[in-house]
């Protein structure tokens, strides 16, 4: 026996023994998980601390008010966005990466399903570098070692495969939930209610726009909202699969949101750095309680090893399909490259990376659901390569580019979205020979 087949065999015994992951096929109905499992998924994922320093930079630049209108109209629509794109991962029992080679055909998937694989690895790359950055100055612990314990925690989470992120979601959401509401009621009582709405903004003065706050919403998510498949994929029926979305959007997006943004209007810090101590961490450790302290710890790597494992599992889904491998053993390889990423400080991109998701990801999700909802619903994965559906995406990016650089008040991520379904649909309407060349 060969090595290859050694390994092989070994792979396809560690499938047998956690559960097959199915990147090459559909998920048959037999193996499908109960509406309850697909939800603790979905609800695990957007329900952490990132999420609170995000609602945190929106009330930040924004004011209460205006945040809080930008987080729930930004979550609707996710909403419908992930929704729309779950259930056709439900139907055809498909990942993103077979979804998309229907529409992008069989080799033009690669684009962009690498991209988006590609774009996940980089945001557990970026979750796990604030993990180790978080720990490393609240208790002044190494930097790097911190890195790589969180980072081979979260590869270990993702290997599980999908029983691996059902089973984190059911210890980080309730976690999350109560230490959440402590940290809103306990920092809610150094003001008031009314004072925490009527909050301006850092320093009095709201600087960021509605369509700005809009897209730092809808990118936060974005590309694992358009792989939604990989995880929807697992759901019995179009309800659950609803289901399952709803709990992440609006749900838990929007309670991780403003767990982060109700703190911030409470304490007013002027300049404060969500992203440094000025978070639901740096305050649980911040009251100097060593019990307190000790849950802090625990909860950082769960909580974020929760977003970290789905990120990886997307990533790795992604690419064993590209590269005809198994998620598994992918998962671990793209971990070793996410922990190496990590330990130099990329999580630092933060912001320039969600200007990057709203430029180049909105169009792919937006040109799947109009292909197969509106032109082609029961269509199969027939050519090579679909011009089309690259020419829309060309397009909508490129209208995001202009919105980003020239009327920055405006969503990037929405205009995106709406500039590659539109150019699509338009190409669908082409007359037969001209829609042949495109």
């Amino acid at each position: 026996m060969t090595k290859s087949s050694k390994e092989i065999e070994t792979l396809e015994s560690v499938d047998h023994a956690l559960g097959e992951e199915y990147e090459h096929e559909p998920v048959p109905m037999a193996a499908r998980r109960s509406t309850f499992s697909v939800t603790t998924v979905w609800i695990g994922f957007p329900m952490i601390i990132t999420g609170a320093m995000t609602g945190s930079i929106l009330v930040l630049g924004m004011g209460f008010t205006n945040a809080l209108w930008a987080m729930i109209i930004g979550n609707l629509i996710m909403f419908a966005y992930v929704g729309a794109l779950g259930v056709l991962g439900t139907n055809r029992g498909m990942n993103f990466a077979l979804l998309a080679s229907i529409v992008f055909g069989r080799k033009g998937y690669v684009f962009a399903s690498g991209l988006l694989s590609t774009l996940l690895l980089g945001w557990y790359a970026v979750q796990t570098g604030i993990t180790g950055a978080l720990i490393s100055s609240a208790y002044n612990l190494n930097y790097v070692a911190m890195t790589v314990v969180a980072g081979l925690l979260y590869i270990g989470i993702t290997f599980i495969g999908v029983r691996g992120l059902h089973l984190i979601g059911l210890v980080s959401v309730p976690l999350f939930v109560v230490l959440g509401l402590w940290v809103i009621f306990d920092s809610a009582s150094t003001t008031t209610w009314a004072a925490i709405a009527a909050y301006p903004g850092n320093n009095g003065a709201a600087t960021m726009s509605m369509g700005v706050g809009l897209t730092v919403v809808i990118a936060l998510f974005i590309d694992a909202g358009t792989v939604t498949a990989d995880f929807n994929r697992w759901a019995k029926d179009t309800k659950g699969s609803l289901i399952a979305t709803f709990s992440a959007f609006p749900f838990a997006n929007l309670v991780a949101m403003l767990v982060g943004g109700i703190m911030t209007a409470a304490l007013a810090v002027p300049n404060a750095n969500p992203f440094g101590a000025d978070n639901m961490f740096g305050y649980m450790n911040g009251k100097q309680i060593a019990f307190l302290s000790l849950i802090a710890f625990l909860f950082l790597y769960l909580n974020l090893g929760s977003v970290c494992a789905h990120c990886l599992y997307n990533a790795a889904t992604g690419w064993s399909r590209i590269l005809g491998s198994r998620m598994r053993l992918m998962a671990i390889v793209l971990g070793a490259i996410g922990i190496v990423v990590a330990a130099g400080n990329v999580w630092a991109f933060f912001i320039e990376w969600l200007s990057l998701l709203g430029i180049l990801v909105p169009p792919i999700g937006a040109i799947i659901l109009v292909d197969q909802y509106l032109f082609r619903r029961t269509s199969e994965i027939d050519r090579d390569w679909r011009p089309s559906a690259f020419i829309a995406w060309a397009f909508g990016s490129a209208v995001a580019l202009v919105v980003e650089f020239y009327a920055p008040h405006l969503s990037t991520a929405i205009s995106a979205m709406l500039a590659g379904g539109i150019a699509y649909a338009v190409l669908c309407k082409l007359p037969a020979p001209a829609r042949a060349t495109a």
